[in-house]
């Protein structure tokens, strides 16, 4: 787990063009074996951590967006690098969040290490050699978020919901 201190981090794609800071501490930090992650990743599964659109700054390049489909049926939203095609970060559906909340990849961080998995999703599907700590939170599926999300990471989910309402008729 994450300590309760937070320095702002940077990431990017292999060959440098794309560099990213990510300036709040993540919403949640998913580690999930779904089939579709160990596929898009080409591992055995993805670690993705939950952060706010606005917290996530593009500080060089660009990034080339592409929709791919999605076991919901609603698709994600790629964001890989237009050199390399490293995928830094995915916007998914989310419940109609898709534009507020970024999956930031978290091998495509300078220090993958300031975001371990809080939970492990799907493991119903994960690989059978790996072996998760038993002090690790994992489910078959998926979760519930009230009871699985910090507080603090609630009321910003919260402010999301409130936010993305807005522009809504």
């Amino acid at each position: 787990m994450m300590s309760d201190e937070f320095q702002p981090c940077d990431g990017g794609c292999t060959c440098g063009h794309v560099r990213y800071r990510v300036t709040s501490r993540p919403l949640i930090v998913h580690g999930c074996h779904c089939r579709w992650c160990q596929r898009q990743s080409g591992g055995a599964f993805a670690v993705n951590a939950l952060v706010e659109t606005d917290r996530v700054k593009l500080l060089s390049g660009d990034v080339e967006e592409m929709m791919l489909p999605s076991p919901s049926g609603k698709g994600q939203r790629m964001a890989r690098c237009p050199k390399c095609r490293v995928t830094v970060w995915s916007n998914y559906y989310f419940g109609g969040l898709r534009d507020y909340i970024r999956f930031v990849r978290v091998g495509s961080l300078d220090n993958p290490d300031l975001m371990p998995p809080d939970v492990h999703i799907f493991t119903s599907t994960k690989q059978p050699w790996v072996i998760l700590p038993p002090d690790h939170m994992a489910v078959e599926t998926y979760y519930d978020t009230k009871t699985t999300w910090r507080p603090e990471s609630l009321k910003r989910l919260n402010d999301i919901m409130v936010l993305a309402s807005d522009g809504k008729e």
